[in-house]
């Protein structure tokens, strides 16, 4: 997989696409496996800016599902406030290791999943997000 393209599925049918924004290598690897274990699509970008770039030029994005530590200008709470009013109808999942934001701080239709992950929660977050903007 590339770091801007999703798997090619030849002959299968495609499946929603699910930006996953993570700077560490390993975090964004599981990250990736469970939006691929929840039937989806993955597109990688490592830095809320390289996400940003990946999202003016997809237009199939259906999720943003972003750390909020990341390098850069950016944060993840950073980005998903420009995604909410940039890309309203993407959907957003926000984690992080480390405290969890203030409900005010999330934007609106946000979800917080704290890290670890726990895969069951998070595949279904993943399916009702996606099946909510089907």
């Amino acid at each position: 997989m590339t770091p801007d393209k999703p798997n090619d599925r030849s002959g299968e049918e495609r499946s929603a696409v699910v930006l996953v924004v993570e700077d560490e290598p390993l975090q964004r690897m599981e990250m990736i496996d469970l939006v691929l274990d929840a039937g989806l699509t993955p597109v990688e970008a490592w830095s809320a800016e390289h996400a940003i770039a990946i999202l003016e030029a997809r237009p199939d994005i259906r999720v943003v599902f972003t750390d909020i530590a990341m390098p850069g200008s950016l944060d993840g709470m950073r980005l998903a406030a420009h995604v909410r009013d940039r890309w309203p109808p993407i959907e957003i999942i926000v984690t992080s290791a480390g405290r969890a934001p203030e409900p005010e701080a999330m934007p609106a239709r946000s979800i917080f999943i704290p890290k670890p992950l726990d895969g069951g929660r998070t595949r279904a977050a993943l399916r009702r997000l996606v099946d909510h903007t089907s």
